[in-house]
């Protein structure tokens, strides 16, 4: 059972929220949160796996309440669930230690795979916020890219990180490429040894730079 605590100032989306999820028998909302002050103290009374966070709450805001519960609880998994996209703002919430951020106007099924997925240890951002960090890249100047060894991707993990890239999860990339669920993990974790990175971010970033997008 994944226990998630939602933390939203206004009263009827949070409990909007808690009825989609609770319609799954894999999650259990155990607390509703008004701020992030309210959602760090639900955290150390209820020991939730995933928090929910808005980010714009009045006192005690999403970026707040992320950087406090990561501090104290680094274990438990946020996953930023607002209507902003803009650059500063997704910036803000990956510096504070979010572990996803995905858009209010997401699909009820979407929403519940991203909770699992983020429980799960996969870095989830929507497909919006993956367009802003390669806008953010591409800014930079930064895509000169590296040589990469003959042979070292194959042409079907090619595939794999371009979809990584568009911010598709597993699922989405097994349907679209015609695969299983499992292969697409597999392969994913294979990636990430063989290029040394640390997570699904940090290969959809590596995508980017090196033109395999």
């Amino acid at each position: 059972m994944i226990r998630v605590v939602i933390a939203d100032d206004i009263q009827i989306l949070r409990l909007g929220l808690k009825a989609i999820l609770s319609q799954d028998p894999q999650i259990q909302v155990t607390g509703l949160a008004a701020n992030g002050k309210e959602a760090l103290e639900l955290c150390k009374e209820q020991a939730p796996q995933v928090v929910l966070m808005d980010m714009r709450m009045p006192e005690y805001d999403g970026r707040w309440g992320t950087a406090a519960i990561k501090k104290a609880f680094p274990q438990v998994k946020i996953l930023v669930l607002t209507t902003f996209d803009d650059e500063e703002t997704v910036r803000e919430a990956i510096k504070s230690g979010a572990d996803g951020y995905i858009l209010k106007e997401m699909e009820d099924e979407k929403l519940v795979q991203s909770v699992k997925a983020v429980c799960a240890g996969i870095q989830v951002f929507g497909g919006g916020v993956f367009e802003g960090i390669r806008r953010q890249v591409a800014k930079a100047g930064d895509r000169k890219g590296q040589d990469l060894p003959d042979g070292l991707v194959t042409p079907r993990e090619r595939d794999i990180m371009r979809c990584v890239a568009r911010g598709m999860d597993n699922k989405e990339i097994a349907t679209e490429l015609f695969l299983a669920e499992g292969t697409v993990r597999n392969n994913i974790s294979r990636l990430l040894d063989k290029l040394k990175l640390k997570d699904r971010t940090q290969l959809a970033v590596f995508t980017v730079k090196n033109h395999m997008d």
